[in-house]
């Protein structure tokens, strides 16, 4: 049985998958609806700043198409995601439980608020956070003293998790919000990549006390910049409301803040954008799972390398194909990515583990051994919408 990666069959597997022989990014915005309309809008109005009609009606339209209560919209992802945890509680000197293999993103959101990282490993089957695995490091290394989780080893309060849903496919929640139960943990969804994505029927997000996601160019939609923060939550809603228009009470004419908040509310022009956007939502996850089908298809008999498929409880928006290989030809990954993108595919590796990168490297962290493998074995590839069919609609 060979042991080596026919890099030159994958990629040609690739070309054939995709529509045209010309370069292909990762992942490139589509704008076939109002853009135009809505922004052109913003700029005869003179409304471009945070006061706007189209800031109000996408926090209604990202509300109503993901099922949460409130929706906050934000000037990117990394804020919801640091808003989200301050009003959950996370204060200076905790540690927040979140996964080594993420975008850095996840952890810087954690050090904004003067907290420490606590990384913990994936599941190969969802490549989120294990929750049996996490559940067994928590028995072991943490007590819960009161209602406060208190890592043994360091001394310091646990105060939250927070799972991010890679590549938009869901973490496995139900015994994920057991362990929190378990250990009085507060859930946070870094749900950055999951807009689309529906955990056994409901979307990703608002599961926990809140979630974030994000509207950055290189996501299923985009503003621009831009994030929110989702939660069922009215208390909570309210508060972080509240912090991301620099905490100002309301008065007529007066600057009255009333605690340190932040400059974080999402101006009407990339709300504008936004709302044509979420407009064309159905028609991107219908052609963004129509591409993932066709990958499968293509790669079925391809040796060395399998398509990540979504999990069974799962219905995910496929934001970026993973194509993993086999363990015994991991050490080829970067043979792979040079050739590719030497042929005009964008193709990239995942993320550098967190506890790789200097700042984070004395973090605590338990047995990241499926993580570090994933690292090794993981290739994204083009995902973009507009690589797939329009949907026909009568």
């Amino acid at each position: 049985m060979s042991t080596r990666l026919d890099v030159e069959d994958i990629v040609a597997t690739l070309r054939g998958a995709l529509p045209d022989d010309g370069a292909v990014g990762l992942h490139e915005p589509t704008f076939a609806g109002r853009e135009w309309d809505y922004v052109k809008e913003c700029l005869d109005t003179e409304w471009v700043s945070t006061a706007g009609s189209f800031v109000d009606r996408f926090e209604e339209d990202l509300a109503t198409y993901t099922g949460a209560e409130h929706a906050i919209a934000v000037v990117n992802g990394t804020a919801a995601l640091q808003v989200g945890l301050r009003v959950v509680g996370v204060e200076a000197g905790d540690e927040v439980l979140v996964p080594a293999l993420t975008f850095v993103a996840t952890a810087n959101a954690v050090s904004y608020l003067g907290a420490t990282p606590h990384f913990v490993d994936s599941d190969e089957q969802t490549l989120g956070l294990d929750p049996a695995k996490l559940h067994d490091y928590l028995e072991e290394i943490a007590e819960v003293r009161g209602k406060t989780c208190v890592n043994t080893q360091t001394g310091r309060p646990i105060t939250a998790v927070m799972p991010m849903h890679t590549f938009g496919h869901p973490v496995d929640l139900d015994p994920l919000q057991e362990v929190c139960d378990r250990f009085h943990l507060p859930l946070v969804e870094d749900a950055a990549e999951s807009l689309g994505t529906r955990y056994k029927g409901t979307h990703t997000g608002h599961r926990g006390r809140c979630g974030a996601v994000s509207f950055n160019g290189n996501k299923t939609i985009t503003t621009g910049g831009g994030g929110a923060i989702l939660t069922d939550d009215a208390a909570l809603a309210e508060q972080a409301r509240h912090l991301t228009t620099v905490a100002k009470q309301d008065h007529p004419w007066e600057y009255l803040h009333d605690e340190v908040g932040y400059n974080y509310r999402m101006p009407n022009l990339n709300a504008a954008l936004g709302c044509a956007q979420l407009e064309q939502m159905p028609s991107f996850l219908e052609r963004k799972r129509a591409l993932a089908a066709q990958y499968r298809d293509a790669f079925a008999d391809v040796a060395g390398v399998t398509v990540f498929e979504e999990p069974g409880f799962a219905r995910s928006n496929y934001w970026l194909n993973a194509l993993l290989l086999d363990d015994a030809v991991a050490d080829e990954r970067d043979a792979l990515l040079e050739r590719a993108n030497d042929a005009g595919v964008g193709a990239r590796p995942a993320w550098t583990l967190m506890p790789k990168l200097p700042m984070y490297e004395d973090c605590p962290r338990m047995d990241l051994s499926v993580a570090e493998g994933l690292e090794r074995r993981i290739v994204n590839i083009p995902s973009s919408a507009s690589l797939a069919p329009a949907p026909a609609h009568s």
